[in-house]
């Protein structure tokens, strides 16, 4: 019904763009009087008269189809018209479509995602059309290649309104773009960007097309407006300015050669999604988008004249808050990376980076403020952002929004304004403290944080403004570190033991090569001066690495830093899935990057006392097991790319000690032995043949170095391989065959000791399980169990001579320590055949239930596991420190220090008791 009140007035408009408010009124009226008959309420609206004396729209059909078949048989409609060269028909279709659009928006059809998306694709194909016949003038029947059209800005995102400009850069490859056989590439470039510009924006009786903008180019006032694509991506990887990387937030290969935007776009992407924090950059683009708003906001409140877009709580500032937040977690989380505003924010909230009614306040506000702007653009197809500040112009726009007047439009935009204004308002108006430089005014400022030392304190403080250390002595470090210094020292001053602390932060600042970063981000993120405080009043080992790596702090910001450790399946996945596709050399940074972050945020755990000792020793074995089976994975693949694969070869990881009881320590290394299986005689069938021999023990080491070869990203694990047959004289990949003939001939008691904690780890499941099966049987076979306590014993005897305890504290080596514990129920499960697992506690658990060994001895596993576990992280060399050792105490389960010891002690006697018993 309200389809035809349409039709009734829709052959008086004047200009595709201009919807009279006679008009929208009409489409209100009728749809709200059909809505109102059904409901049988008021329609609230008047009809108004129409004025005959409009002159027609020559737009045949396209109301005639919206009334008859709805918007987007409208706009299909519009998509096909026009008629006359090049530019005529985009601009034709442009008319037709705004239309199309317009009518389907104000009908209710469409709608804000519909309308920018249509928009959108609308100029992507006009742009493709332009390139095509800019390339085809001047080298005819030449395909449309080497010259790409990057968008930015909202049709970068698929947003583009009613009267947008479309920010574009312009890039080309010498070696394929067409040109003349005479034509220097540089000069084709511009030549043929100039005529996709012409084509685009010159103005007819029909209109335009789309207004250009290519402004955002590097030093637009300096540079060609067609830039060669290598120039460009060294621009961005070495000079590009920190706003350049918020604007490729919203990039994309939008028409002309796709696939050199794409690539341009892959190179450039580590310049605009860094995993490293970098607040600096940040920071400098908070400051440009204050100046804006302060420019912007000078003399205005919101109300008639406001500046939808540029306004304080406008458009920009939902757009920049939203990129902010982007910018600082999507280079760690690709699924935060979507263009469009509204999709970004659902991201941002479904990863819990912003509270879910925030993320649907600033949507809400966002639709709000673009629909205004739209109703606003509408009329006269006005490049204007502004509402009018003329009371009639004003309820018109008002009317087009299906409100009553002017007054009804700005109390329903009011409420959106005010709620973006106060989410950026806390996003840049960071109050900044300082202290002194004046002494002192200082210690009363030290003395007021809580230091009870203010001496010491105050010499810190000294040495470091001086300058002397590497990482204070640019303006920029100074600065940073001047800002972040009140909120470090504050977290300081609360800690057990401050002057240690201190002295901890010293050698961190000593030790790190850039400071200015990792300073930035402790003012930016308050909360991690109270992790980094208890990094270094408990956890030399952490401090040692950030002072090597700052940027391990980054991930810590991110709350998924904090949830309980992932399990090995679901750690190969994520790096599997991180890795695809990239190079091995790649693959490596990215897998050492991934797994040193976890690592160190399951340290913090620990030390933070969220976590219990033994889930966190299992979360390591679980993240070196992921890591090994992306890493080998990728490695196999790498090596059969030049020397292929073994026809029916297999290689089988396998894990020993403490891996293959899927427990480990941080500074653990990892005992591994590989195995393989391949008919006789097999060579690979690659470019490069290799006998199977030689191919699965060159892929061995090749695997060995991928996990243990430091990077740029740092070192990843030491790998141990001794344990193999015949140790370092012996081959690094073993035939299965030989292995088994090895093992049952030729073997010495602590070799099948050792595989009592085999676990495979890598290889196919058929493969794997092969392996399993032998290891059970070899592990099944009689032995003589005199034989075997001797061996043991004399074994344990030269170990305690060999490698002693360090200290009382030694709780491996010491007397009734893990080690004796190791040897007692491996010595059980050899004379015995019962309990083989390679978890100790289930070995211990099956032996107990028959009878075999005191049941307790358990908990007593479990207690010496978290002390180690603790520390190693704590207590690198041992003892702990008096401020850490209530830490260590309560990570343990026990109330205080000396409850720990006592406890400690009994279960090693129980230990060395059940030790003694055994070896007998």
């Amino acid at each position: 019904m309200w389809r035809a009140g349409l039709f009734a007035v829709a052959s008086l408009i004047e200009t595709p763009q201009q919807l009279p408010e006679l008009i929208v009124a009409q489409i209100f009226t009728a749809r709200r009087a059909e809505r109102a008959a059904q409901s049988g309420g008021d329609t609230g609206l008047g009809r108004r008269k129409f004025d005959p004396d409009h002159s027609a729209i020559h737009l045949p059909g396209i109301a005639e189809d919206y009334i008859a078949n709805g918007a987007h048989s409208a706009v299909a409609l519009a998509l096909v018209s026009g008629e006359g060269d090049i530019g005529a028909v985009l601009r034709q279709r442009r008319r037709a479509l705004a239309l199309a659009v317009a009518l389907g928006d104000l009908g209710g059809e469409l709608s804000l995602e519909a309308v920018t998306s249509i928009l959108s694709r609308f100029a992507d194909e006009a742009l493709d059309s332009a390139v095509a016949t800019a390339i085809d003038e001047r080298v005819p029947g030449a395909k449309a290649e080497g010259l790409a059209v990057l968008a930015l800005g909202k049709l970068g995102s698929g947003e583009l309104n009613y009267s947008s400009d479309v920010d574009l850069i312009l890039l080309f490859d010498p070696d394929t773009l067409p040109r003349r056989p005479r034509d220097d590439p540089a000069e084709a470039a511009v030549r043929i960007g100039r005529r996709i510009v012409e084509i685009m924006q010159t103005r007819t009786g029909d209109g335009y097309v789309q207004r250009v903008d290519l402004r955002l180019r590097p030093s637009p006032e300096a540079t060609p407006i067609v830039l060669a694509v290598d120039a460009a991506i060294a621009y961005y990887e070495s000079s590009a300015l920190p706003w350049e990387r918020a604007a490729f937030i919203r990039a994309r290969a939008a028409a002309g050669d796709k696939a050199l935007g794409e690539h341009f776009l892959a190179e450039i992407r580590p310049f605009v999604w860094r995993r490293a924090l970098d607040f600096g950059a940040i920071e400098e683009i908070r400051q440009v988008s204050a100046r804006i708003r302060d420019h912007y906001s000078q003399g205005q409140a919101f109300g008639p004249g406001f500046d939808l877009k540029r306004g304080p709580g406008g458009i920009r500032e939902v757009e920049f808050f939203t990129q902010v937040q982007q910018l600082i977690h999507g280079g760690r989380d690709p699924t935060l990376r979507a263009p469009a505003t509204l999709e970004a924010l659902a991201a941002l909230s479904a990863a819990g980076h912003l509270e879910t009614e925030v993320a649907a306040a600033l949507a809400r506000a966002y639709r709000a403020l673009r629909t205004a702007e739209h109703r606003v653009q509408m009329i006269d197809d006005r490049q204007t952002h502004r509402l009018p500040v003329d009371t009639a112009a004003l309820d018109q726009v008002a009317r087009l929004d299906g409100r009553k007047d002017g007054a009804a439009l700005l109390a329903s935009l009011a409420p959106h304004v005010a709620a973006v204004g106060r989410q950026f308002d806390q996003l840049v108006d960071r109050p900044r403290e300082s202290l002194s430089r004046n002494s002192g005014h200082l210690r009363q400022e030290l003395a007021r944080l809580g230091f009870d030392d203010v001496d010491s304190a105050e010499r810190r403080i000294a040495d470091w403004r001086s300058g002397r250390a590497r990482a204070l002595r640019s303006p920029s470090a100074l600065n940073a570190f001047e800002a972040m210094l009140p909120t470090l020292l504050g977290a300081i001053a609360k800690a057990a033991d401050p002057s240690h602390a201190l002295n901890r932060l010293a050698d961190v600042i000593e030790r790190v090569p850039s400071g200015v970063n990792l300073f930035r981000l402790l003012e930016a993120r308050p909360m991690l001066a109270s992790l980094l405080v208890l990094i270094l009043s408990h956890a030399p080992a952490l401090a040692d690495q950030l002072s090597r790596r700052p940027g391990l702090l980054d991930g810590l910001i991110d709350d998924s830093s904090f949830e309980a450790p992932a399990d090995a399946t679901e750690i190969h996945h994520l790096l599997q899935k991180a890795i695809s596709g990239e190079p091995l050399d790649r693959a490596l940074e990215i897998v050492r990057r991934a797994v040193n972050e976890r690592r160190f945020a399951y340290g913090v755990q620990l030390v933070d006392g969220m976590r219990d000792p033994l889930s966190v020793g299992q979360g390591y074995s679980g993240l070196a097991e992921g890591a090994i089976g992306a890493l080998a994975g990728a490695t196999e693949g790498d090596f059969a790319a030049t020397h292929g694969r073994v026809a029916g070869g297999e290689l089988v990881i396998v894990a020993l000690g403490r891996f293959g009881g899927r427990v480990l320590t941080h500074a653990s290394d990892l005992d591994l032995i590989f195995l393989f299986d391949a008919p006789a005689g097999a060579s690979s069938d690659g470019r490069k043949s290799l006998t199977a021999t030689d191919y699965y023990n060159r892929l061995a080491s090749r695997i060995v170095a991928s996990l243990s070869v430091p990077t740029a990203a740092g070192p990843l694990y030491d790998v141990d391989t001794r344990l193999r047959p015949e140790g370092d004289k012996g081959m690094l990949a073993v035939n299965l065959k030989a292995f088994e003939t090895y093992q049952r001939e030729h073997a010495w008691t602590w070799e099948r000791m050792t595989l009592c904690r085999a676990r495979t780890l890598f290889g196919s499941p058929s493969a794997r399980g092969r392996v399993e099966a032998l290891i059970g049987e070899l592990l099944r076979l009689p032995h003589d169990a005199d034989l075997i306590r001797t061996d043991a014993a004399r074994m344990r005897g030269d170990m305690a001579r060999h490698k002693p305890a360090t200290g009382p504290l030694d709780i491996k080596l010491g007397d009734g320590g893990l080690v004796d514990l190791e040897f007692a129920v491996h010595t059980l499960q050899l004379t015995h055949g019962i309990g083989l697992d390679p978890d100790l506690g289930e070995a211990i658990r099956a032996l107990a239930t028959a009878g075999l060994i005191d049941g307790a001895l358990h908990a007593d596993l479990d207690l010496l596991t978290r002390m180690l576990v603790v520390l190693r992280l704590v207590a690198p060399g041992g003892d702990p420190a008096e401020v850490s050792r209530s830490l260590v105490a309560q990570s343990c389960g026990l109330a205080d220090w000396p409850a720990l010891l006592d406890a400690q002690a009994a279960a090693r006697q129980r230990i060395a008791h059940a030790w003694q018993e055994v070896k007998r």
